[in-house]
């Protein structure tokens, strides 16, 4: 995508933009806790880094492969249930359960992707929304395992060798560097071989076919690995909070990250972290209209489609920089 959008720029330019970007955000997350003190505002960083990689894993299934789903927030519930119930009921050492979960969700994910993968537009997102409102239901309807309505508590924090992992700005250090991290990976996915076979089946799916692009198993891959991404933020939000209850993971929520990919930029990885931070913030920003904000993210997804289908930001930087440059002139 950066290519086409950028035809006069090197490859050696490509690299330059893309580290200096990474190494821009390195510093703004190590500046941060220089600049703000209370913890309140590190818990809203937290959960931007949460919906961040929820939303870095959609983008590259929405984005690169052109696949939609309104199901993650049903791997974004297993990420947390599975993890919850393993440590906390049986005990299991958190880091390698969070890993087995990941590894487990991205499984059931590819299993359930290869048959839901064929279908095309409606009937894959409906799919893939039905997939999210049976997870929901065993989350409540399963009482003596996940808590019910009542939710899980009592779930562990984490910990780094005998650091504890308590507070939020504790939790920061953890989460902002395991999404650069994540970052990182998605990057160097989309600008490899598996990337331009995503793209290639994006802008064509029978052209690419006739290429000798294998694309169900593409697509399954991932949509297996959004999922694996989705699975950790889950880990990660159960034991951060260390409560859940299946309130969080029901449709709503796989709407709200969907939105923040297209407010973002769907296709544009650093658009996606840019739609998570504002729509994650705006409600607490507005909290008069704290209660509407699922009418607030709906009204925002259909103007973004309307009137910005390339996404919020990359419309906005599209009308402001002519002018910008024109003023300059």
């Amino acid at each position: 995508m950066t290519r086409l959008r950028y035809p006069h720029m090197t490859a050696m330019d490509r690299n330059v933009k893309k580290w200096l970007s990474i190494f821009a955000l390195c510093l703004a997350v190590m500046c941060l806790p220089y600049v703000i003190s209370k913890s309140y505002y590190f818990l809203i960083l937290n959960i931007i880094a949460i919906n961040a990689l929820v939303v870095l894993g959609l983008n590259l299934l929405i984005g690169f492969a052109g696949q939609i789903s309104l199901g993650h927030a049903a791997f974004f519930g297993m990420g947390a249930y599975c993890s919850a119930i393993l440590t906390t009921t049986y005990h299991m050492p958190v880091w390698p359960t969070l890993l087995a979960v990941m590894l487990a969700t991205a499984a059931i994910a590819y299993l359930i992707g290869i048959p839901t993968l064929r279908l095309a537009g409606h009937y894959l997102v409906m799919a893939t929304l039905g997939f999210n409102i049976i997870i929901y239901i065993l989350m409540v309807q399963m009482e003596p395992w996940t808590g019910g309505p009542s939710g899980f508590s009592g779930i562990p924090g984490l910990h780094l060798g005998s650091l504890a992992i308590q507070t939020d700005v504790e939790f920061y250090w953890l989460i902002w560097p395991l999404l650069v991290l994540f970052l990182l990976l998605s990057i160097n996915l989309t600008d490899s071989r598996v990337g331009r076979a995503l793209r290639a089946i994006h802008e064509d799916e029978m052209t690419a076919n006739s290429l000798g692009i294998n694309t169900d198993r593409y697509k399954a891959i991932v949509f297996a690995l959004s999922a694996a991404y989705a699975s950790v933020a889950g880990s990660m939000y159960a034991h951060y909070l260390s409560f859940i209850s299946p309130k969080t993971f029901d449709i709503f929520y796989s709407i709200e990250v969907v939105t923040m990919a297209v407010v973002g930029g769907i296709g544009n990885i650093w658009g996606g972290i840019i739609g998570a931070a504002v729509l994650t913030a705006l409600p607490e920003l507005l909290h008069a209209l704290r209660d509407y904000a699922l009418l607030m993210y709906g009204v925002i997804l259909m103007s973004v489609l309307l009137f910005f289908p390339e996404g919020l930001l990359p419309g906005l930087l599209r009308l402001c920089l002519p002018h910008l440059k024109k003023q300059n002139d």
